[in-house]
């Protein structure tokens, strides 16, 4: 099942299914079911799974259809339909975005790349806990395995949907996407922390201020980032193929090649990185939403002369597990370059 989630201005949100080329308006339906996270509760309620109760609204002949190219074309907040992260919540600060590095064969040699100026240095911390990974990241079932790298990213007012931009910030080195899969939860009433599926994801940091000491990942991580356009709730996780590009003035100017994801390129189990994410009590709270990313396997900056730049494009695409998601860069709010003053209560 790939699940979207959309506004018809001067209509509101929808959550559709993909079929074929069209997009079935499963809203149209039961206009009470708006969002994903709508969708999730109603299934659990009538005692359903997320895709079986998705199917039976599918498969109504009078559910209204849209095409899903124009969808993906469609400009975010313009005059047309278009399209959302596929989950999200009505209240911003009850989405979790967070992620996990060092989890990628490929990744861990651009981190270390960042982290070690001095190659004549044994091993940096980046490849001691990589290799806690390769040594212990997939434990037997029922045990707990080696803890991975962590990182905050923020709540859901840095969640960006296909087409809308990822923010620069004045106080920013530089930018830099991380092209992922990522994890999309729900914690349903009881505490238990519910997989819908996955999403393509840009995790958009900034390694320029991280090279200057590994200690500064987690304020590089501080970033608005794009998930989506579809949350495919069928791939298993083993092996996913993807590409990404940056785009300047119709020109590419980088291109990544093949890359792997999924838990046949990765030292860690998704058993694993989803177990160290949930294990603290305020990952489970009911009724949250979670987006986990899951690392990469390739990064630009280790390869690039250049830095990103307003009006840059990032394309990102994984035949076989979703359409394309496509970003923009915008340049932040310039005033955050100077000091923020705080005021007296």
């Amino acid at each position: 099942m790939r699940i979207v989630q959309f506004e018809i201005p001067q209509q509101g949100r929808r959550v559709g299914v993909i079929d074929g080329n069209v997009v079935r308006d499963v809203t149209a339906l039961q206009p009470e079911l708006e969002r994903t996270y709508d969708i999730f509760f109603a299934a659990r309620r009538d005692g359903h799974r997320l895709n079986s109760f998705l199917d039976v609204l599918r498969q109504n002949a009078d559910s209204p259809t849209l095409l899903y190219t124009e969808l993906l074309a469609a400009e975010p907040h313009g005059e047309r339909p278009f399209l959302c992260p596929p989950l999200d919540h009505e209240d911003p600060h009850r989405v979790v975005i967070s992620g996990t590095g060092l989890t990628h064969f490929g990744g861990m040699q651009s981190r270390d790349q960042m982290h070690s100026a001095d190659h004549s240095v044994p091993q940096t911390d980046s490849a001691k806990m990589f290799e806690m990974g390769l040594e212990g990241g997939k434990p037997l079932e029922g045990q707990r395995g080696a803890v991975p790298e962590w990182f905050y990213k923020g709540n859901g007012t840095n969640l960006r949907g296909p087409g809308e931009s990822l923010e620069l910030p004045a106080f920013a080195l530089d930018g830099g996407e991380e092209p992922e899969l990522v994890g999309c939860y729900i914690v349903d009433d009881q505490g238990v922390p519910c997989r819908l599926g996955f999403a393509l994801g840009i995790d958009w940091s900034d390694h320029a201020t991280e090279k200057i000491n590994y200690l500064y990942l987690a304020p590089s991580k501080l970033r608005t980032c794009s998930v989506g356009p579809e949350l495919n709730s069928d791939f298993d996780f083993q092996e996913a193929k993807l590409r990404c590009a940056v785009m300047r003035d119709g020109e590419t100017i980088y291109d990544s090649g093949e890359l792997f994801s999924g838990e046949q390129h990765m030292c860690h189990s998704l058993a694993n990185l989803e177990d160290h994410h949930f294990k603290y009590r305020q990952h489970r709270q009911p009724g949250d939403v979670h987006l986990h990313f899951f690392g990469t396997s390739k990064l630009s900056y280790s390869a690039r002369q250049w830095k990103f730049q307003d009006g840059d494009e990032i394309f990102l695409e994984a035949p076989g597990v979703s359409a394309p998601l496509v970003s923009r860069v915008c340049d932040g709010n310039s005033a955050e370059g100077q000091p923020i003053r705080v005021e007296l209560a």
